[in-house]
Order: structure tokens, then C-alpha cells, then sequence
């Protein structure tokens, strides 16, 4: 059985990076391990070609080698995935499609013409799909029935089909659930709220298979709460930092979790003598009302702005997402997560439109209180999209203080006194010496152009030699980290000019949708 495996293309986002990687060589920024891991768990006499679109395209050859064609993706990916299944069904090939957006809205891949629908976990699903294809059945739909599988009998995914030299960081996962229940949130129906995790055998397992790949850059554990089993996580930590030293440091990590993680100095710690060296927090709001209004009690705990502050003084570059539109959200929402951004010199804040996700606490509230919108199916979490549903106060208001909003945390000076100040107060680790190396060849020419565009080309000039003496002078340890985020400035720049383009142009529609069921009135 020959089986071509598609990633659906990505449009440009704040995790996109495209004017960054372009410095270094790469054209993506992490993996599709959905993919890999869904090929590690087929019968493995199967063959498998695997194609990420993001990269480049397949081939009529492609195509026609093919026996069966399966598809993933998340929502943001639904455009492509779904042409790809149309594409599919025109050449005559079976397909199946699974992952987190067909898993929470299969009608339109059904309408596209998909033959196998392969939803929730495909530890559980695959097997049963597999069962299918070897009868002969050339149709099905696959569910868990409410059953999550222990993650531990997962497989190590199928690192071995992936072009490596195009992503700039690799993917791992140690978790899946969120034991928190944010009403916005999806992952706690994707993956349930009992966090399940591997082992750390396992990671390890997977960290050597990339290590005799011979990958050396960035990690992203991809769980979306990396924190949610603090027991577990712990053991993990304990074996992976001597692995690490063990190994020279050979990478770094990145990965998401909850505020609470302030709390728990020994986990702390622990990622620090791991090489973690940065974390996505889930802030969205500095409004305590919304946060409880919305079911993120965690985050209404403790100062959100010490809890911050204090991961990022042990070594963590902090990255976080903000959210404008809650329900009962006062005026000015936006100044304040602005306010809140600078207070705490958070380099990269992530900032969005509220948007009821299928399936979520959200999303069947608004339904039952009238107040999803018939465009529900653009609710796609990317930063160019409105509110999906009618919000409690007026949407161009809200529509208006975003752009705004966004516009202003990147604008150049702004966003590099947010680097020089988060850097500056970050403690390098002592414990995490690596032998000295040379930096190659295409990171040479990476940092002479950003030396180029902004400490000479542009107004940056004098705040950039500035900064970076500064921080040689006062950190030096960080001054590595703190040029890639200098460099992230370039990404930022084109695209806050499209979040704006966008919501500008999506708020003209609504506008003018919204008038004409206005009645005219004779004067």
C-alpha cells in the first residue's frame, strides 16, 4: 500500500516568520507532526511519501504513485485541505482526512467528497481505519467513542520522511489534555482535561532519533500546556537535563504553558538546566472581570505581571496571547494589554479577536444565547479575523482598538526596547556550558543583514548599537537570544500591515452588510 500523505499550505500568521526564515535558509517553521505520527502508527510495511505543501508542491508523479491519500490539518489549513481532497477525488484516488479540524467539523470535508473520515485520536482511530482497508471497504467514518489512548504506546513518529534542512525548529509532544477549562478553548474537548503524558524514555528515545538525524537547532514541545501534569513533567526533566549535558546541549526548547508555572521555583529550575529557553503563556487579558468571566481562574491567582516578570528573570524568554472582545470587556481594552505588554517588556505578544471555535464551552453559549453569526465558519483563531458572534458592545469599536492595538507593539522602536529591557533582565544559566562553535556561514550573513537594515538603514540605528552594547556590556550571556528577537522585528513589520489590511477590509464588509438592513428613513 503506497501512501501519500499532504499537508495542507499555511497562510501567513504571527508564527509564519517568512521574512526571518528566509535569512537562515529555511522555509518553515516546524514540522507537520500529526503526519509523521500518523505514519509511525500505519502498519509499517506500508510505503509512505510524505509532502508538505508549505515547502513545495507534489508532483502529477505524486499523484499517480499514490494508492491511498491522506490529509491533516488544523482549521487555519481548512482552504487547502479541503482543495486537496478535491484534488484527490479528481484523480481518482481514496482519501482519508483526519486531525483537529475535521475532528470538530467533519460536514465540509464530507461535502468535499472525502472517503474515510479518521477523527479524534488516531492511536485509537487508525487501527481501526487500517482493519477497514485490509476488508476491502473503501468508505468509513472512524470515532473514539469518548476513549483517549494512553499516550505511552505511542509511537516515535516517522522524523525520517521530513526534508530537515527546511524547518527552523523541530516538534516533539510530552502531553496531550489541560486539566484548566478556559470556555474559549478547544483543546480540553479535543484532548480532555486529564493531562496524559509520555514517558520519559520515550522523549528521550525521540531526542536521539533527531540527535543522529543530526539536528542541532530549536525544539517546540507542542503541548499546549506543558505544565498540566507538574509530577510528571518533573520526572521528565530530571532525565532529560543530564541527557542534554550528556549530549553537549545540542538543542534548545520552546514550549506553552500555564501562568501557574511562577508558582513552582523547582520546576522552574528544572527547564532551565534542560535548555528550555522560552515559554508561551495564555495571559489574554489583564482584565481579572473577563478572565473570570471566561473560566481562566488561574490566571486571577496571583499578580500576572510578577508571575511574568519572575520567568522571565530565571532565563525564560516569555512570549504570550492576548485576546480582545470578551463578553462585558470595558472600553480601552486594547491600551491596557498594550500598558500590560510594556509593563512586563513581553518581546512577542500574540493578540486576536475573540472567536467561538466550533464545539467549544464558547461556542455553544452564544448559540443557545442567538449570538453566533452566520459567518461562524471563518472562526479560524488567526489575527485577520473578526468576531464570529455578535459581542456585547460594538464590534467596529472592538474591530478598531485591535488594529490599533497590534499596530502599536510593533511598531520598531517600541518592539526593540521590549527585547533590550526583557533581555537585559534575564539571568543566563551558568549550568549550561557548551563547547565554543562558530556560528555557519548563513547566520554570519543572517546578522549582517539585520545590522544592516537596522543599525544603519533605518531610524533604529542609534537605539540598535545602543541596545546591543549595552546588553554585551551588562548580559552578555543573552546576546545571542537577543538578536534573533531583534531579527523577529522583520516578520513583524510586514505583517501587522496585513492584520490591519485585513481587519480594515472585513470591517468595511460587515459595515456595509450591517446598513443594509438598516431601514431608510425619509427626512
Amino acid at each position: 500500500m503506497r501512501i501519500l500523505l499532504l499537508y495542507p499550505l499555511f497562510p501567513k500568521s504571527f508564527w509564519s516568520f517568512d521574512q526571518v526564515l528566509d535569512l537562515i535558509g529555511c522555509k518553515v517553521t516546524l514540522p507537520p507532526l500529526g503526519l509523521i505520527t500518523v505514519a509511525a502508527i500505519l502498519p509499517q510495511n506500508w510505503e509512505f511519501r510524505l509532502i508538505d505543501r508549505n515547502i513545495g508542491f507534489e508532483t502529477e508523479a505524486d499523484w499517480n504513485w499514490a494508492d491511498l491519500v491522506i490529509v491533516s490539518g488544523m482549521i487555519v489549513q481548512k482552504p487547502d485541505l479541503l482543495d486537496l481532497i478535491r484534488k484527490a477525488k479528481r484523480r481518482g484516488k481514496l482519501v482519508a482526512v483526519g486531525g483537529p479540524y475535521v475532528t470538530s467539523t467533519p460536514e465540509e470535508a464530507q461535502l468535499a467528497g472525502v472517503d474515510f473520515l479518521i477523527l479524534d485520536e488516531g492511536e485509537i482511530t487508525l487501527p481501526l481505519f487500517v482493519e477497514a482497508i485490509e476488508r476491502g471497504e473503501t468508505s468509513g467514518v472512524f470515532r473514539a467513542n469518548g476513549n483517549k489512548p494512553d499516550v505511552t504506546t505511542t509511537p516515535i513518529p516517522r522524523y525520517d520522511l521530513l526534508d530537515l534542512k527546511s524547518y527552523s525548529d523541530m516538534s516533539i509532544q510530552f502531553s496531550r489534555g489541560c486539566p484548566f477549562q478556559c470556555e474559549f478553548c478547544d483543546i480540553i474537548v479535543l484532548y480532555g482535561r486529564k493531562p496524559r503524558t509520555k514517558t520519559p524514555a520515550q522523549v528521550l528515545a525521540e531526542l536521539q532519533i533527531l540527535y543522529d538525524l543530526g539536528w542541532r537547532r530549536n525544539i517546540f514541545m507542542v503541548d499546549d500546556n506543558f505544565i498540566g501534569n507538574k509530577r510528571n513533567v518533573k520526572l521528565l526533566l530530571r532525565e532529560l537535563a543530564p541527557w542534554m549535558a550528556e549530549h553537549d546541549y545540542p538543542f534548545h526548547f520552546a514550549t506553552e504553558a500555564s501562568v501557574n508555572l511562577a508558582e513552582d521555583s523547582e520546576l522552574l529550575d528544572l527547564m532551565i538546566a534542560a535548555n528550555f529557553t522560552s515559554v508561551f503563556l495564555g495571559i489574554e487579558t489583564p482584565d481579572t472581570d473577563s478572565l473570570a468571566l471566561t473560566q481562566k481562574f488561574q490566571n486571577t491567582r496571583n499578580s500576572l505581571l510578577e508571575s511574568v516578570q519572575k520567568i522571565n528573570q530565571v532565563g525564560l524568554r516569555v512570549m504570550a496571547g492576548f485576546i480582545i472582545g470578551f463578553d462585558g470587556e470595558k472600553s480601552g481594552a486594547g491600551d491596557r494589554i498594550v500598558d500590560f505588554v510594556e509593563a512586563t517588556a513581553i518581546p512577542q505578544a500574540m493578540v486576536s479577536m475573540l472567536q467561538a471555535l466550533p464545539t467549544t464551552a464558547l461556542w455553544y453559549r452564544l448559540e443557545k444565547e442567538g449570538r453566533l453569526l452566520e459567518t461562524n465558519q471563518d472562526a479560524n483563531g488567526m489575527q485577520g479575523t473578526l468576531s464570529n458572534f455578535i459581542p456585547t458592545r460594538p464590534l467596529e469599536d472592538i474591530a478598531r482598538e485591535y488594529v490599533r492595538c497590534f499596530w502599536a507593539l510593533y511598531e520598531p522602536e517600541r518592539y526593540l526596547a521590549r527585547v533590550y529591557r526583557h533581555f537585559l533582565q534575564m539571568t543566563p544559566s551558568t549550568k549550561r556550558k557548551k563547547k565554543f562553535k562558530m556560528l555557519e556561514l548563513v547566520y554570519i550573513r543572517a546578522l549582517l543583514i539585520i545590522v544592516w537594515r537596522q543599525g544603519l538603514k533605518r531610524k533604529t540605528r542609534w537605539q540598535f548599537w545602543r541596545q546591543l552594547f549595552s546588553i554585551i556590556l551588562k548580559n552578555p550571556g543573552v546576546w545571542q537570544q537577543y538578536l534573533v528577537n531583534c531579527a523577529h522585528l522583520e516578520h513583524f513589520l510586514e505583517y501587522r500591515q496585513i492584520v490591519r489590511d485585513d481587519i480594515e477590509e472585513k470591517l468595511a464588509q460587515y459595515l456595509e452588510r450591517q446598513a443594509n438592513f438598516k431601514p431608510l428613513v425619509k427626512v
